[in-house]
């Protein structure tokens, strides 16, 4: 079971909290899978089939604080069990263009994770967390996650999730030491070779 956390509606689409709602969007792509809104489970849901094996792709429309509820309705009643079950999340703590692979853990103040943790009685699940970078300032935190991030940052995360979408076939077989190694693997863009000195005008002397 694969879950994206955001915030739905139009104002959030394009906000630094909705990383995961991109992640598992491209995920979808990949799978070409269709998303489509279930009341019982409170999202955007996509089930398929994949070299015989059942996957749920999962988006909660609850607003971020709420996600808990989408995600333990749908494994529950699935009997998907945490240990199999991916969380992708926007991550203050790593900058744009890097993503990290970890099972279990605190939630670190995030309100999405926050919930789930709370629903399920368990952190024992799996979380791709995707870098936002950080403010700066923690009583900005709220304003910077519900904003837009530049076009700078925003093509290092799309980049990102490309990249880290070709974890996806070792995500799904269950080989975890593989799938990490794929995603924290990350090789910088190289830098541009300096320019070269502009003409001076004027005549010689």
């Amino acid at each position: 079971m694969f879950v994206g956390l955001g915030n739905p509606g139009t104002e959030y689409e394009g906000t630094r909290h909705n990383a995961g709602f991109w992640w598992v969007d491209a995920l979808a792509r990949e799978l070409k899978l269709n998303l489509s809104f279930d009341r019982g489970y409170h999202g955007l849901v996509a089930r398929g089939n994949v070299h015989g094996q059942v996957v749920w792709l999962l988006e909660p429309q609850t607003y971020m604080n709420l996600s808990g509820k989408s995600v333990a309705a749908l494994a529950r009643f699935y009997k998907i069990k945490p240990e199999e079950m991916l969380v992708a999340h926007d991550e203050l703590d790593i900058v744009p263009g890097q993503a990290k692979l970890k099972f279990g853990g605190s939630h670190a103040g995030h309100n999405g994770l926050r919930d789930i943790h709370a629903q399920l009685g368990t952190d024992d699940y799996w979380r791709l967390r995707i870098g936002i970078g950080h403010p700066g300032v923690k009583s900005e935190v709220a304003n910077w996650v519900l904003k837009k991030p530049s076009p700078e940052q925003r093509t290092l995360m799309e980049e990102t999730i490309a990249r880290t979408l070709k974890a996806a076939p070792a995500l799904l077989a269950g080989e975890m030491e593989k799938a990490t190694l794929i995603v924290h693997t990350h090789k910088p863009p190289r830098p541009k070779p300096p320019r070269p000195p502009e003409p001076q005008g004027g005549e010689p002397s």
